[in-house]
């Protein structure tokens, strides 16, 4: 099955010159989302993962199935005042300014092996940030997984040692 195939491409959006790879038409299609989550699972299923991590809010749509097939815990880092508990934050910067994630304190314990799992990579800000926060925690990263890589943009770079996946490229 070619993935690409189930994913839209729409140009100049959210604006002109940005060509916007919508995951919609993958995930309404039940063969094509058991293949990805499928994919990345197998991937992974030998590393002992104990936690997955997702980010806010796409990377969930992925990470929570992966979590529920390697029968790990999930772990969802959010955009700040999000989560209810004590957090640690991270920034990260963007092509036009900068944000944060944030992770509640007590969601890795240190030694754990975690996953995380997204569903694009583009630059890489967001998940450097979110290895720093489960670094903060003391969490034992085993791989770095995604849905689609924007090879053009090197995001990858960022996570130089790191076990990453891809399930398409473009």
């Amino acid at each position: 099955m070619d993935l690409k195939k189930k994913i839209r491409e729409i140009p100049d959006f959210p604006k002109e010159g940005i060509l916007f790879y919508d995951i919609t038409t993958l995930l309404k299609d039940a063969e094509g989302f058991k293949r990805v989550i499928d994919k990345i699972g197998s991937f992974y299923e030998d590393e002992g993962v104990q936690k997955v991590v997702a980010m806010e809010s796409r990377g969930f749509i992925f990470g929570a199935p992966v979590a529920y097939r390697l029968g790990a815990g999930f772990v969802p880092v959010r955009k700040p005042g999000k989560l209810p508990s004590d957090v640690y934050e991270a920034r990260y910067e963007l092509e036009y300014g900068s944000d944060s994630l944030a992770i509640h304190q007590d969601a890795i314990t240190p030694g754990e092996k975690v996953l995380i799992v997204d569903d694009l990579i583009a630059t890489g800000g967001t998940v450097a940030a979110t290895v720093q926060l489960i670094k903060k925690l003391g969490g034992s990263i085993c791989g770095i997984a995604f849905l689609i890589e924007l090879t053009g943009l090197r995001g990858r770079n960022k996570l130089d040692g790191y076990n990453v996946i891809s399930v398409v490229s473009y």
